[in-house]
């Protein structure tokens, strides 16, 4: 609880400091980094270290999402600024806070008297991401051989909602406010009619009399 909760402080205060306005879905990311950091720390570290991991993470990631513009990669759901960037700080930075006072099967970081423990996390960061990034790329070439990787570009500019899944979630309309909408068949053009005013109620008997 605490690190996400201190995740998602520390993405605000990034982003309010570039874009002077905090957001609803920067505070979701930023609590969704803090338990990716914390996750690999989970058991082995105090309350005030798992406040710091959580902070730092939201930090961190908020910068590694923001140099996706930059970069050009695709990642919709950042998966690379945040899950990976997040699960690197929490690992390396468990090499700090790791004590044997928490779990004592555990190991105790370099601010416990294990300086090589931070090496020992850097490995284990190195191992994983190198073990993720060619089983990815044999996963990425099987998929592409079966079914290809990416939508046509006609699919694209329709939506991937209503291209592959003949749905749409929400509609428009002029007033700019959003409307649930039932799905339809992507042939079929999705439209939305103008809200009518109701008409009054029929007269009750009584009424009437």
């Amino acid at each position: 609880h605490m690190a996400p909760a201190a995740a998602m402080i520390g993405w605000l205060v990034a982003e309010w400091r570039r874009n002077k306005v905090p957001t609803t879905v920067g505070a979701a990311t930023g609590a969704v980094a803090g338990l990716v950091a914390i996750t690999p720390a989970a058991g082995y570290v105090t309350t005030w270290a798992s406040v710091v991991i959580g902070f730092v993470a939201g930090l961190v990631c908020y910068l590694a999402v923001s140099l996706k513009p930059r970069l050009g990669y695709d990642d919709s759901l950042d998966v690379v600024g945040v899950h990976m960037t997040g699960g690197v700080v929490g690992a390396l930075l468990l090499g700090l806070f790791a004590t044997k006072s928490i779990n004592p099967a555990g190991a105790n970081g370099a601010f416990y008297g294990d300086v090589a423990q931070i090496w020992r996390q850097g490995i284990a960061v190195a191992v994983t991401m190198a073990y993720s990034f060619v089983v990815s790329m044999i996963l990425l070439k099987v998929t592409d051989m079966l079914v290809g990787l990416r939508v046509s570009e006609a699919d694209e500019l329709t939506g991937l909602d209503l291209s592959q899944h003949a749905e749409s979630a929400y509609t428009t309309v002029e007033s700019g406010t959003f409307v649930p909408h039932i799905s339809q068949p992507h042939s079929s053009p999705v439209t939305v009619s103008r809200p009518r005013p109701a008409k009054d109620p029929a007269p009750s008997q009584k009424e009437s009399e």
